[in-house]
Order: structure tokens, then sequence, then C-alpha cells
């Protein structure tokens, strides 16, 4: 017995053909976003574990900024400390200026000079005095610029030449003259260095 196919066999073909590109089709979509699904969720870790390290490295800065203010205020309180304590120890050598100042006056004052006045303002000394002659003057500069510990850079503001008298009417003339000295602090006495020629006056 001969079967003769009465049925449209190229459309059941055709349908067949369509309904495997349509299962292939969403088979791909499916597998597509599947794909971008890992693909975003991925990503997404490592933004949030970027942002975490953000996070973490912020809070770090942070803290370090805190420790680099108080490093500041601790150097700045180092700072004011330190100048207390020079304010004090400058107080405290400067309770011994005028004891200094008196033993480099007698041990460096030459004959034939006399001091008539003393005069400080700070470290300055302001000297005020007679002596026998110009050259007595010029010797007690000399002596307080290179023979002293204690006393620097004096400086002559005046001499004018006058007479006194000897008793009677006998009259002697005189050099009238004032100076200008610089005493120094214990802690700048320390750090000169001796000068030859104060040697032989310090064994005196």
């Amino acid at each position: 017995m001969i079967l003769i196919n009465l049925l449209p066999h190229r459309e059941a073909a055709r349908k067949r053909r369509r309904e495997v590109f349509y299962a292939t089709l969403g088979a791909s979509a499916l597998a597509g976003c599947a794909v971008a699904g890992a693909i975003y969720a991925w990503y997404a870790g490592q933004i949030t574990s970027q942002q975490e390290r953000n996070t973490a490295l912020q809070t770090e800065v942070k803290r370090l900024e805190a420790q680099i203010k108080d490093i500041a205020t601790l150097q700045q309180e180092i700072v004011a400390l330190r100048a207390r304590q020079q304010a004090v120890e400058d107080l405290q050598a400067d309770r011994n200026m005028p004891v200094h100042l008196l033993n480099e006056l007698v041990r460096q004052l030459p004959d034939g000079v006399y001091i008539s006045s003393v005069k400080q303002e700070g470290q300055l000394i302001t000297l005020a005095g007679v002596a026998q002659s110009n050259e007595r003057v010029s010797e007690l500069l000399r002596n307080l610029g290179n023979n002293s510990p204690w006393l620097t850079r004096p400086d002559l503001i005046e001499i004018v030449a006058g007479s006194t008298s000897l008793g009677g009417r006998e009259q002697r003339r005189v050099a009238n003259f004032t100076m200008r000295v610089r005493i120094l602090r214990a802690s700048e006495a320390q750090q000169v260095p001796p000068t030859p020629a104060a040697a032989p006056a310090a064994k005196t």
C-alpha cells in the first residue's frame, strides 16, 4: 500500500527551523544576559572593594592629619617652653651681671683712669669718667675689647679736654670721656673663645 503525505512538509520543516532559531536565539540571549550579569557583578565587586579601600585611606588620612596637628601643637609648646626657659636663664644670668661688671672694671681699669658714673640699660653699659690723658682712655678701650671675657665691643662716645684742681691754685689737664660697652651673659661668655691677651689678665 502506497502512503502519500498530503501535509505541507515544507511548511512543517520551515516551522521547525523557525522554532530551533527562536530557541537558539533565546538561549543566546539568556547566555548573553548571564555573561553581562557576571561582568556587572564583577565590576560592582571591584567598585565596592575600591570604595572600601578609599574609605579606609580617608580614615587613615584623617587620623594622620590629627596626629600632625598634635605634633605641630607639641612643637609650638616646646618652642614656648624653651623660650620661657631661656628667659629664666637670662634673668638668672642678669643677676650676676653687676658682679662681673665691677670685677672687670677693677681688673681692666688702667692707672690714671677714674670712673665717675656707670649706667646699665639691658646689656649696654655706659661709663663716664676722667683720665689723665687720651692715651689712658685708649688703653682702657683696648683692655675692655681684648682682655675681658665679659665685656665686648667698647665704643668711645665722647672725649673732652678739661682740667681738675690738685689743691690750691694748681690745675692739671685731664680727659673727660664717655664710652659704651656691652656686657655678655654667661651663655654668651662661654661661647666666646679666650683671646691670647686674656690669659695674663686672668692671672692677676
